[in-house]
């Protein structure tokens, strides 16, 4: 504790005493954590997951527009934060176990608990106030960043460990806040917070981790006092149609890989519960007719047009099976889109539905017919209208695959 306490003090004092210009101020610094529990998402995870509990520490540089900067995206969205974020997840109390049961097939029963481990992420964060009066603030924060797991589903040591398969995850994380000015520049900070850490369909196991809690924090701001005030006028929008054409390529691995070589694989074999499953290639391409409406926000509709190069591989456990379904690598959908802007970063998100999908005998039981998709992007300066960014496709919110897209907006 000592040695976390200078760390803190090295890190918030320098900007304690160095507000002399208004750009230093607009810098500063949160320190909290989070006691919090791992969301039990459907039956199948409640038979082996056994403890939930754990908590988090996070330290987040945090930079604010202020209305002296004659931005007109800020001012639109009342001055938010940008910051740039770590966050040491406490998991010690989350483990899993497998009891002896037939619905588990050929996986045999071991001798201890399985454990989440710990894990470390590194994030941006967008935050933005809500509400403003007198000394309190409401507010909501969206994060995204990559996580680094100490350890993983493992058949030697976390055999039942079904919610973190990489050591390196994607993360994302969510939360509500208030926030009570206690001085000039400190504030207290309370809210709920939400994180989900997984690896984007790029291994197996891929159930995910998601946990929620409360969450308390110290908030070290001296740009506060300048929100005050009136900002810069800003001319009206003008909004305008434009259509967005994408091409991107991804992985995936299976889920039929999944349960075949943990259920169906007997314990000589040596796939049994195996922790190493095949990458595949996958591409997809869309268009799209987005109308901007605001400087904010534009919404739309789209064609998606998916290709899968592990069709036939699924075709053949299926067919093994006995099914005699039909498969293809094709996809096409339709799907409503929203993009939310802010300077060259960019939030995409879309609703589809199938209009052909042939994905074989486990899409049907664990798929339905529409999908979502959900990315971070950032508008090239090089280029005009060139865009790229990382996209996660998903079904009820379960990552079908992690993708890299490139969009050009004309």
């Amino acid at each position: 504790m000592k040695h976390v306490l200078s760390l803190l003090l090295l890190l918030i004092v320098p900007l304690c005493v160095s507000g002399q210009t208004d750009s230093v101020k607009q810098w500063g610094v949160e320190v909290g954590g989070s006691v919090s529990k791992v969301i039990v998402m459907d039956e199948y995870q409640r038979k082996w997951q056994k403890g939930t509990a754990n908590g988090s520490l996070n330290v987040v540089f945090r930079h604010s527009a202020v209305p002296s900067d004659s931005d007109a995206y800020a001012a639109d969205y009342g001055y938010p934060t940008l910051g740039v974020g770590v966050k040491y997840s406490l998991n010690h109390g989350v483990t899993m176990h497998r009891s002896a049961d037939p619905a588990w097939g050929e996986a045999k029963e071991v001798d201890y608990d399985s454990h989440m481990g710990n894990s470390v992420s590194v994030y941006g964060q967008f935050s933005r106030p809500v509400i403003r009066t007198g000394r309190w603030q409401f507010d909501y924060a969206l994060e995204f960043g990559v996580g680094y797991s100490k350890r993983k589903y493992s058949r030697e040591h976390d055999i039942d460990n079904e919610l973190i398969g990489s050591r390196w995850l994607v993360y994302f994380g969510a939360g509500l806040h208030v926030k009570y000015r206690i001085a000039r520049e400190w504030a207290l900070q309370g809210g709920v917070d939400y994180w989900h850490l997984s690896n984007g369909a790029l291994n197996r196991p891929n159930k995910g981790a998601n946990s929620v809690g409360p969450s308390l924090g110290v908030v070290y701001e001296p740009y506060a006092p300048f929100h005050q005030g009136m900002g810069t006028w800003h001319a009206p929008f003008s909004g305008y149609w434009f259509v967005r054409l994408t091409a991107g390529f991804g992985g995936k691995t299976l889920n039929e890989d999944w349960q075949r070589t943990q259920f169906h694989t007997p314990a000589g074999d040596a796939r049994y519960r195996t922790s190493r499953f095949h990458l595949y290639p996958t591409y997809m391409c869309q268009v799209a007719v987005m109308r901007r409406y605001a400087r904010r926000w534009a919404s739309g509709i789209g064609l998606d047009v998916d290709y899968g190069t592990y069709s036939d591989d699924v075709a053949a456990m299926d067919q093994a099976a006995g099914s005699t379904r039909p498969h293809s690598p094709w996809s096409v959908g339709i799907s409503g889109r929203h993009t939310v802007y802010y300077h060259r970063f960019r939030l995409d998100m879309s609703l589809g539905w199938y209009l052909y999908r042939h994905a074989g005998d486990d899409a049907r039981v664990n798929e339905k017919r529409y999908y979502e998709r959900i990315g971070v992007h950032y508008a090239l300066p090089w280029v005009e209208g060139l865009v790229i960014g990382v996209n996660v496709k998903a079904h009820r919110t379960k990552a079908d695959l992690t993708e890299v897209a490139l969009s050009m907006e004309i």
